[in-house]
This record gives C-alpha cells, structure tokens and sequence, in this order.
C-alpha cells in the first residue's frame, strides 16, 4: 500500500487587519471579552483583491514550490474553497487547477465548512491508497466567510474571529514528507440548520429587500448553545483518541496539536483533557479563524518556532458548523 505524504505547505495571509479594538467598538463589547474570551488581538482582512480562488491560487504556488514539482505532476486537485466565493454556482477548483497550469488533473470542490481542509487531506490520501493511477493531490482554499458577519448581531458573537486567507498541501504518493495516518470524524445533524444565511438559497431566493439578510445568522441560539455544551469537547476529545489509535499511537505520542481557533477557554480545556502543556500547541490570537486554513497555517507556525521535529506525530483537529468535528495525524519529516 503507498504511503500518502505531505511533501509541501503553502499559506496566504492578505496584509490587511482587522484590530481587537475595532471588533470591539463594531460590536459595542468590551475590549476584554474580544481579546481574553474570544481569544482575538487582530486578523487578517482580505483587500478588493483577495478573492477565495486568488488566495488558494498564491497559496498553492508556495506549497508547490515547496514541494519542488511542477502543476502539471499533479493528478487531482481537490479544492476547499468555500461556497462563498468568488461565483455562486462555480467549480472554484477548476479554475483552480487551469490557473495553476495543473492541466494533467481532474478537480473537484468538497465542502464540510470549517472540517473541509482535515477532510481534504483524508480524501487525499484515500485517493492515494485507492488508485495506482493518482500519485500526486492538491488540497488548496481560500477563506474570507469574515464578510458575512455582523458585528451587531450578538448571536454570532462565536463568530468574530471570522477571518480570510488561504492554505495549501502538496499529496504524494512515497515521497519524502509527512506522512498522513489515521483519521477520525464526527457529525451532528441535529445542529445542521442552526447556522445559515437565510436567503439566497431555493427555499428564499434574494431579493433587494433581502439583502440586508445575506449574512451568516443563528437560527436558534439557546438551542445550539445547549447541544454543544453537551457534545462538543466530547467530540474534540473522542476524534483526537480515535485519530491517535488508528495511526498506532498514544495520546501521550502527541508532540504537536493543530487546533482550528476558538474561544480561549476552550483551547486550555482541550489541551488540559488531553494533558498536553500549552507549548504543543499554537493559539491564534493573532490570525482568528481561517476556516479550514487553520490546520496547515498552525502546521507551518510550529515548524517555524521549532515545535515539530523528525518523527514526531501531528494531530490536526478542526469543527465545523453543521456540526462535525475532525482529526487526522501526520507523522512529521524533517529532511534535515
């Protein structure tokens, strides 16, 4: 069986941010709760030009240029771009891999919300192991649902770290990198229409009077709050525990945890439950939340402060609204 590894990473930040104080003042809470309670000193803000495709297109130029191949080694590209894009109704990874140069590949998008880019990389090495025929994949995204926010609206609160960017991984098929092992992933339908944007959809086409209404919204506030008060670390921890084991592994084994961002209470209490020190993880105060990018950019934050070395195991873990909750482990290559 070929063994699927990480042979390139690549992200896209836009240079543009968005402070704590000016969620702060957007939103008329106070400074404190943004910065200690949601966990957010500032994040990135995408600028006219940074499109969800344009930012993948950058990203995934650096993760090939890391990888040290050309787009046109690439099988499939497998894109993780959101539906809020650039088009409705559009095959961004097709353009995706016409952009590239990736003209020997078949593209598809995949969605899972902010689960998409754990997901991905799974599929990836699904492909892999499945077909003697894909040797090479290209997961790549972009990111800026922070658009779709109102500050004014207190149920979204959750929701303000909302950020834009874009991340990329080169796939290969027995190639020096990091390897992908196991995988773990939870869903809940019962939370599967608490958050939405309620119109523009078949059930309430847009109109000019609705479109004020294009915004990512909470259909039931006190109802989500109580199902993942319930479930939510308990899916964190159970994914994690699932992922560790079917790559043979310990939990103690764990040397570096990828955690999407969210509130700080939360972060401490998942790494506490795990009995992992806060140094095996990076928070992302500085960065909020890139939907499914938070994976590969905390990847290439560790590798730059020294965090990850040969041989160590990887968990990333992502949530998504829907609701799912992932894990994927990767064994970690250090070619130096």
């Amino acid at each position: 069986m070929p063994r699927a590894c990480v042979t390139g990473l690549g992200v896209y930040i836009p240079s543009g941010r968005i402070s704590a104080d000016e969620i702060a003042q957007a939103s008329a809470l106070p400074l404190q709760v943004i910065t200690e309670k949601l966990g957010l000193l500032q994040k990135p803000a995408a600028d006219e030009q940074d499109h969800p495709t344009t930012m993948a297109l950058h990203a995934a130029r650096r993760a090939l240029d890391e990888s040290g191949i050309h787009a046109r080694e690439i099988d499939v590209v497998i894109s993780i771009t959101e539906e809020y894009k650039e088009y409705p109704v559009w095959t961004s990874g097709i353009n995706l891999a016409h952009e590239l140069g990736a003209h020997n590949a078949y593209a598809f998008d995949v969605g899972q919300k902010c689960g998409t880019g754990v997901l991905a990389l799974k599929l990836a090495r699904d492909l892999i192991v499945a077909d003697p025929h894909v040797r090479t994949v290209l997961v790549a995204g972009g990111y800026r649902n922070g658009d779709l926010i109102d500050y004014r609206d207190p149920n979204v609160r959750f929701m303000y770290n909302l950020a834009a960017g874009a991340g990329a991984a080169i796939i290969q098929a027995d190639a020096p990198g990091h390897e992908i092992l196991g995988s773990s992933i939870i869903t809940d339908g019962a939370l599967s229409r608490d958050v939405l944007v309620p119109v523009g959809g078949t059930k309430a086409p847009i109109t000019v009077a609705t479109l004020g209404d294009y915004r990512l919204t909470v259909t039931d506030p006190a109802g989500m709050k109580r199902r993942l008060g319930e479930c939510s670390v308990r899916n964190f921890l159970q994914v994690i525990r699932e992922a560790v084991t079917r790559s043979d592994a310990a939990l103690s084994d764990i040397a570096y945890l990828a955690l999407l961002h969210m509130k700080r209470s939360a972060h401490k209490e998942v790494l506490a439950l795990l009995d992992l020190p806060p140094e095996r993880s990076i928070y992302l105060e500085h960065h909020g939340h890139i939907g499914q990018v938070d994976q590969i950019l905390s990847l290439m934050l560790a590798r730059e402060a020294g965090r990850l070395h040969h041989n160590e195991l990887a968990v990333l873990v992502a949530a998504g609204i829907g609701y799912v909750w992932n894990a994927l482990c990767l064994r970690w290559h250090d070619p130096a």
